[in-house]
Parts: structure tokens; C-alpha cells; sequence
């Protein structure tokens, strides 16, 4: 598939976006980086595959819950090709997601691994792993047409968990929240029947300092299902 323009972007549907992102060559740095990373591996990995390619976002197409995240880490999604995958911040985040009864299993090792999620999709705002985590800001821009069509798409979405400030930021803008209220843990806004909920992201220096503990994190998913589930019985009654 040849890589797709911001117009053909607004006009895809969400298995058409997610083939549009694995083709995607829109920003040099980051293509050089990740297929670096795909060539040069890290020692425990050197036996591995890596996907080397943008990665596409994972879960339901009816989720009711999208988790945002920064980006692909160079030796997690971007070597196992799905987010949040192969790295302990994943180990962090599925083990809650599973918890909180929105996936069939407490471990996402690697694509063909059986693991489903229930009402809960996994994106990022950028879908290259950067150099240092840092996306530029054109590069931010290049990427956000994919995250803008998949809000558009998700038709049932109820609830968007924010990992970090990076997600929350973006988020807001893409969702018209102004003012936007600073960036804190468990932080949760309304826009219209959307509830978007903050979280700390569980990167290593957060979880290894202690300023997000994995009952923190749990807490934030049992409150999007809460969410989800409260939305679900509520549409019940009106039905019936």
C-alpha cells in the first residue's frame, strides 16, 4: 500500500488506517530510527524479528475504551508490532487491563499470542518508535491525521485513558477541550458523553520510583470499565 495523504487518511475506514499506518514513510528521522533499531536489536533480542514499521493501534473496532500512549518503544512494539508489547511498561498495562475484566488474559508477549481485548483499543498519538521517546513537533503533526479519522471512527467509544501528559495534550486538542486542565494522575474531564481519565504513563521511571504503583494503575482501569459498563446498562434502558 502506498503511503496515503492527510485527504485518503479522512476517508479510510479503520482497517484501511491501520494498513495506511504500516505503510507510512512520512517522517525520514523516525523511519531511520526504527529500522536501525530493527537492524541493530538489543543483545537479549538478537534472535528476534523485529517489525521494524509503524505500529498499528490493537483491539475491537466497537471498543468502548481507547488507552493512548505516547509512542512505540524501540525494543517493545517496535519489535514485536503491537502496542504496548515486549517491554515492561506493557507488562505494567495489560496486567491492569486484565485486572479490571477487559481482556482475556494478564500478558501481551507477542502479535499472534491469542490475546483479545474486550470493549478496549490500544493507539498512540505517534506511531514510529523516536530517538529518547521524543517525537518532534512536525512529526507529531504528520502523524495525528491517523489518530484524528480513528476518533472519528470509533463510534462507540465512552472513554479515553491518557498515559502521560504527551497523550493528554494531544487529546485535548484533538477533542476542542479549552482551557485544558493541567496534566495530573487520575485527572478526569467530560466532553459530551466522553470521559477522558489521566494516568501516569508506566514507564520505568515512574514505575521504578514509585510515582505510579500498580495498584494506582489498576484503579484507573476499573474506573474506565466502571465507565464503559455504566454506559452499556444505561443504553439498556433506553432500548427497552
Amino acid at each position: 500500500m502506498p503511503p496515503a495523504d492527510d485527504q485518503q487518511i479522512s476517508k479510510f475506514e479503520l482497517a484501511e488506517l491501520n494498513d495506511a499506518v504500516v505503510a507510512c514513510r512520512r517522517c525520514p528521522r523516525l523511519v531511520d530510527w526504527r529500522e536501525l533499531a530493527a537492524r541493530e536489536k538489543r543483545a537479549a533480542f538478537r534472535d528476534h524479528d523485529y517489525w521494524g514499521k509503524p505500529v498499528p493501534s490493537f483491539g475491537p473496532a466497537n471498543a468502548k475504551i481507547l488507552v493512548v500512549g505516547l509512542a512505540p518503544a524501540a525494543h517493545g512494539a517496535n519489535r514485536t508490532g503491537r502496542m504496548f508489547t515486549g517491554d515492561r511498561s506493557g507488562d505494567w498495562l495489560y496486567r491492569a487491563i486484565w485486572q479490571a475484566g477487559l481482556a482475556n488474559g494478564p500478558e501481551s508477549t507477542a502479535a499472534d499470542d491469542g490475546l483479545q481485548l474486550l470493549d478496549t483499543r490500544i493507539t498512540s498519538i505517534v506511531r514510529c518508535a523516536p530517538p529518547e521517546n521524543r517525537p518532534t513537533v512536525e512529526e507529531r503533526n504528520l502523524c495525528l491525521p491517523y489518530f484524528r479519522r480513528e476518533l472519528e471512527l470509533l463510534s462507540q467509544l465512552r472513554v479515553i485513558v491518557c498515559l502521560g501528559a504527551f497523550a493528554w495534550e494531544n487529546c485535548a486538542r484533538e477533542l476542542g477541550i479549552r482551557p485544558r486542565p493541567k496534566f495530573a494522575h487520575a485527572l478526569e474531564h467530560s466532553v459530551g458523553s466522553l470521559t477522558v481519565i489521566c494516568s501516569y504513563h508506566p514507564s520505568q521511571r515512574n514505575t521504578f520510583t514509585g510515582l505510579l504503583s500498580e495498584e494506582m494503575l489498576a484503579a484507573i482501569f476499573q474506573r474506565a470499565a466502571e465507565l464503559a459498563r455504566s454506559d452499556r446498562v444505561n443504553q439498556g434502558a433506553v432500548d427497552s
